[in-house]
């Protein structure tokens, strides 16, 4: 309800105060903050510098958008939930209950289309297999191999689970499992997207599927 305008101005004046080194935005759709940040560049005003957002390898929206924006723009992107709100972290199965105390079983968020979660999961569960890692740890790897994420938001509510998840760091996935990953993970194609795809292939002499 606030102009962007207004917030960008108040932001720039807790830059200037020297409360803030830089500053950020949450969960704001992609045309907004590039509207924010036109205008601070237009007013010489401190721009954003990094995006805080719901992004995991079952939820990979902000690649339609977001992603091509804070590439073009060089806004950090930084992902909250990147578990999914403990639907990533393997101990919930899509039929059946998930453990008891757990979050996610009382508070379904954020949201996640089944569909995909049942074509993540046992991807994850085989490069698991394979590699010895946790599903958790995987899910924070992969997310680590997207050029844009520049650092992981964790919340981990145990000292086993956040050892488990910095350790994700070390974590180097083979290219055939990176491959296997993103296949199963990929967004449906949507407009204009899709044909944008078909125009750049047909002017490559590639015939459209």
């Amino acid at each position: 309800m606030t102009p962007i305008e207004e917030t960008v101005r108040a932001l720039d004046d807790v830059v200037r105060s020297g409360k803030a080194r830089y500053v950020g935005f949450s969960n704001l759709p992609a045309w907004l903050a590039m509207k924010a940040i036109g205008f601070a560049e237009s007013q010489s005003l401190s721009r954003f510098q990094s995006a805080q957002v719901y992004y995991s390898i079952a939820g990979r929206d902000i690649e339609r958008d977001l992603v091509p924006m804070a590439q073009s723009e060089g806004v950090a992107i930084l992902p909250w939930s990147p578990l999914a709100g403990g639907l990533l972290s393997g101990k919930f199965d899509p039929d059946q209950p998930g453990p008891e105390g757990a979050r996610r079983t009382k508070y379904d968020f954020p949201p996640v289309d089944d569909a995909r979660l049942r074509n993540v999961l046992p991807a994850l569960r085989q490069v698991s297999s394979e590699s010895g890692c946790s599903v958790a740890r995987l899910a924070l790897a992969w997310l680590l191999t997207r050029p844009f994420v520049t650092s992981v938001l964790v919340g981990a509510k145990t000292r086993e689970q956040l050892l488990d998840n910095l350790a994700a760091a070390e974590v180097t996935l083979a290219p055939e499992q990176v491959a296997l990953l993103d296949a199963k993970s990929a967004l449906p194609p949507e407009y204009p997207g899709w044909m944008l795809e078909r125009q750049n292939t047909q002017k490559r002499g590639v015939p459209p599927k």
